[in-house]
């Protein structure tokens, strides 16, 4: 998460009903719109989430990808 809080992408994985999912977070909006672009996505799809600084408590401005089904395969390494 901190990596995200300072501008990273983080790749959260976790499940929804059993499905595969994964949240791409960052603190950097355009950031992450590039990288949508580059995976086809659309900028409506993407989600205004603050996140909680760990160290600080205090929100941080941070926005996120939910990612499953065909459109998470474009992640997969293999």
């Amino acid at each position: 998460m901190r990596f995200a809080l300072n501008g990273g992408v983080w790749l959260h994985r976790h499940k929804i009903h059993d499905e595969p999912m994964v949240h791409l977070v960052s603190s950097d909006k355009e950031r992450l719109l590039e990288l949508g672009r580059t995976l086809g996505f659309h900028a409506r799809w993407l989600q205004y989430k603050p996140l909680k600084d760990p160290d600080t408590g205090i929100r941080v401005e941070a926005w996120h990808w939910d990612v499953w089904g065909d459109k998470l395969r474009l992640l997969d390494p293999t």
